[in-house]
């Protein structure tokens, strides 16, 4: 079984770095839409993920992808796939 085989099913998601200090971690801010039921307006939630980068990469302010991951630690679940 290949890498991209297994990669396939991973989860993927698009936010901006809000944090970069610590070493090998990033902090991403993922904002999701959606329509609200009773409403029908569109709302956007936001979230904070704490990211793997092993190579110190990313910095504060870059578009990022990130996946799932095995887990690093207690918050990092997640690992940085590529800055866009």
């Amino acid at each position: 079984m290949s890498t991209t085989e297994v990669t396939r099913f991973k989860r993927r998601l698009e936010g901006i770095v809000v944090k970069d200090g610590n070493e090998k971690t990033i902090v991403v801010n993922v904002v999701r839409r959606y329509k609200h039921k009773q409403y029908n307006k569109f709302v956007s939630v936001s979230k904070k993920y704490h990211a793997h980068d092993t190579d110190n990469k990313a910095k504060s302010g870059d578009k990022v992808t990130i996946i799932e991951s095995k887990p690093y630690s207690k918050l990092k679940k997640w690992e940085l796939l590529s800055i866009n």
